[in-house]
């Protein structure tokens, strides 16, 4: 297997397990911990299984002082900045609402490419990216019109998920710039390791004052599903992807997102398949298909 082949398996995945975390998350914030509380567990937690695997088993790698500025750039869009604006945004509107705001982050991306490291807007890449947001569109659309009826403040909680799709976006551009240069375990290290410093005046608070022994098994769960998975999964298997995929393909993998909460849906029986449902997953694979496609 090829490493594009293996850092398209690797999007999939990021996919999959970030397409869970829209619902999971929910589950726990915020009537059980704090956004800014669950975000601080979320990036040191995170933290801490990097710099061990780092550690055992990285490179020794030695960063220039003149590369963190870049590296603290880096980490503030995609693990500090990024975090916040995302718990903070789901924690007051709709999972549904968030995933259909996500889906921009293809275009952002595919747009700071284009000024920013020369990516060439190819026709049939633009209309990849058009219909695979259709798709998405199209899925997330059919679905229930009152998913905001329990959203707390659905208006301030779309803006803060727009902003963090956009600061999302400058961290794929950046990170591909740093993974020409660095081991993936050394630069992933530094990234949470500024993350931190980042995100601790916000949420050491609402961390500190969340209550593990009084807390369910399953909320419990819920959090460990977020650091581990949505997180420390989803990071590593997407650096990989940057490495190796042009950030635009990257970003589209977000497209994947909604059907396959679809599909984990209808699996445990808490959704129903629908001849809607069925043609926007094949525009969303089609416009997957169109740019991650090799040029020749």
């Amino acid at each position: 297997m090829t490493k594009r082949s293996v850092a398209i398996m690797c999007g999939l995945f990021a996919a999959l397990f970030y397409a869970l975390n829209f619902t999971i998350a929910k589950e726990a914030t915020p009537a059980h911990i704090g956004p800014f509380g669950l975000s601080w567990y979320r990036v040191l937690g995170t933290g801490i299984i990097f710099w061990i695997i780092a550690t055992l088993a990285g490179p020794k790698e030695k960063i220039p002082l003149k590369e963190f500025p870049l590296i603290a750039l880096a980490a503030f869009c995609g693990v500090g900045f990024n975090m916040v604006t995302f718990m903070v945004g789901l924690s007051l509107t709709a999972p549904i609402s968030a995933s259909v705001l996500m889906v921009t982050t293809p275009i952002i991306v595919l747009l700071l490419s284009f000024l920013f490291l020369n990516e060439h807007l190819k026709l049939v890449r633009i209309l990849g990216i058009l219909i695979g947001f259709a798709g998405a569109a199209l899925l997330i659309l059919s679905d229930n019109n009152d998913a905001t009826a329990t959203a707390k403040n659905p208006f301030l909680g779309n803006i803060l998920i727009f902003v963090n799709a956009l600061s999302y976006s400058f961290y794929i551009i950046l990170a591909k710039k740093l993974t020409k240069k660095y081991h993936v375990l050394t630069l992933m290290k530094w990234l949470y390791f500024f993350g931190i410093l980042f995100i601790t005046p916000f949420g050491i608070q609402e961390g500190l004052a969340f209550s593990w022994v009084n807390t369910s098994t399953y909320v419990l769960l819920c959090i460990g599903y977020v650091v581990i998975f949505s997180t420390f999964g989803t990071y590593m298997l997407n650096i990989y992807a940057i490495k190796n995929l042009r950030p635009s393909t990257v970003a589209v993998f977000i497209y994947l997102q909604p059907l396959l909460a679809t599909l984990v849906a209808v699996g445990l029986e808490k959704d129903e398949l629908t001849l809607t449902k069925v043609f926007a997953g094949l525009l969303i694979f089609s416009g997957v298909y169109l740019t991650s496609r090799k040029s020749k």
